[in-house]
């Protein structure tokens, strides 16, 4: 191979990725797995057949649903190895985690985990309960100066028989990450169905805190003073009712959020919430004004961290949004809504690569550089747009489609890179493209 081809343009970050995810597989899974990563990235169909027609596969297709059925690999164990690969490419002062869950379509009731599920989005023209799996999922939000994005972690498919309930399974994937996090800033932010004191508890044992939105009911009451007088102190002071929280100051400030800038109506108290056992929450009711002067409805967010200021909290429950466009990504550009497994755990391993070949076009998109600002000729009608993890996943597409991928993998040093690749000198840290190398 020369020098001119395609693939000397791509970013070595894109290497490292790679790499670092093969520390998590049996080094005779590694050419395998990296074959239908890479399939599965380029490819919009949820298939494994798609995946292994869009890339030059080295073996015939049973091999690969053979090592999806009965290879010796954990589909946990990449994940968590996800988890690891952010701390180390993207260092975060608060790094944030969001638990939603989401359901994929199906029409067989011999699907694994196929069941009617209360379709809660209240969306318009469908029904209000459905056939399908219904998913619980854990992602992690990775700031890249003004942008940001939900990076899939783990995901875990609710069981048709038993009595586990989603709390439990987001409970599962807390347990499976937290060791990942041990030493980071994290929070938890969370929808108003996963706002329940089992979860939020659970969270503040393993030293997580949590963001959330809550019900407008919900009984807040405000933190008691001291008599002195003799007897059991009380628990709780007064209770916050509707009378006393619109008497309540509030403050009008201009922000950019949910991908504009508008006019945020706020008001915020510390008091303790009786469903978390007296813990102190930072409270903020908080409503939006549109182009007319009309207000939305309110909506009240609790935050265990009582040190964040108002404004702190509105804006990190905000990045719970990214987690809904990861799942309709995933879904319609990804392929996730036409994965097909015939048992439970082969599902949830194709599905994890799926979602690791959705994460990494989205990491180099949020790291740009010069590199990734090249992929504007893809698409001149909007040059002046920022890259998309599409217009990545087309650029690779473009490169990697005819390629022996198995030939870049060297089990000797264990590093998965191009033949004849120079040795990869790294810029300085003061440089914008400067990327952290494995330890």
């Amino acid at each position: 191979m020369d020098d001119k081809k395609g693939y000397r343009h791509i970013p070595q970050v894109f290497f490292l990725f790679i790499t670092s995810l093969t520390v998590a597989l049996p080094i005779r899974s590694v050419p395998t797995f990296i074959e239908l990563l890479i399939g599965a990235m380029i490819t919009q169909a949820g298939f494994v057949t798609q995946a292994w027609l869009a890339v030059n596969m080295h073996r015939h297709w049973t091999s690969y649903y053979k090592w999806l059925q009965k290879g010796k690999w954990s589909w946990v164990k990449l994940g968590i190895q996800m988890a690891k690969l952010l701390i180390t490419f993207f260092p975060q002062q608060q790094r944030f985690l969001i638990i939603d869950d989401t359901i994929i379509y199906r029409n067989s009731k011999k699907a694994p985990g196929s069941k009617i599920n209360h379709e809660h989005g209240c969306k318009a023209n469908r029904p209000k309960y459905v056939r399908g799996q219904s998913w619980v999922s854990i992602a992690s939000v990775v700031n890249q100066g003004l942008s940001f994005a939900a990076i899939p972690l783990l995901f875990r498919m609710m069981r048709v028989n038993g009595n586990t309930s989603k709390l439990d399974a987001a409970k599962t994937l807390i347990r499976a990450v937290q060791p990942v996090f041990v030493n980071e800033n994290v929070c938890l932010l969370l929808d108003s169905w996963y706002m329940r004191g089992k979860l939020v508890l659970y969270a503040l044992k393993n030293g997580i805190n949590v963001i959330g939105q809550v019900r407008k009911d919900t009984a807040l009451y405000d933190i008691p003073k001291r008599t002195g007088k003799r007897g059991r102190p009380r628990k709780y002071g007064d209770k916050y009712t509707p009378e006393r929280i619109a008497f309540l100051p509030e403050k009008r400030e201009r922000h950019f959020i949910y991908g504009k800038r508008q006019w945020v109506h706020y008001k915020s108290v510390i008091a303790k919430a009786r469903f978390l056992k007296g813990k102190r929450v930072r409270a903020v009711w908080v409503c939006f004004e549109d182009d007319d002067g009309a207000l939305t409805k309110e909506h009240l967010i609790l935050a265990t961290n009582t040190t964040l200021t108002p404004w702190e909290v509105i804006s990190a429950y905000a990045k719970r949004w990214s987690i809904e466009t990861m799942f309709a990504q995933i879904k319609n550009n990804w392929g996730w809504k036409e994965a097909w497994q015939q048992s439970r755990q082969v599902l949830h391993r194709w599905t994890q690569i799926l979602s690791i070949g959705y994460a990494l076009p989205q990491l180099l998109a949020l790291i740009g550089g010069s590199q990734i600002n090249k992929l504007s000729y893809l698409t001149p009608w909007r040059t002046n747009k920022s890259i998309t993890a599409g217009q990545v996943r087309l650029w690779l597409k473009m490169i990697l489609g005819h390629v022996r991928i198995r030939d870049w993998w060297n089990p000797k040093s264990r590093k998965f890179e191009p033949p004849n690749q120079p040795r990869f000198r790294n810029k300085s840290k003061n440089d914008p493209e400067y990327v952290p190398l494995l330890q």
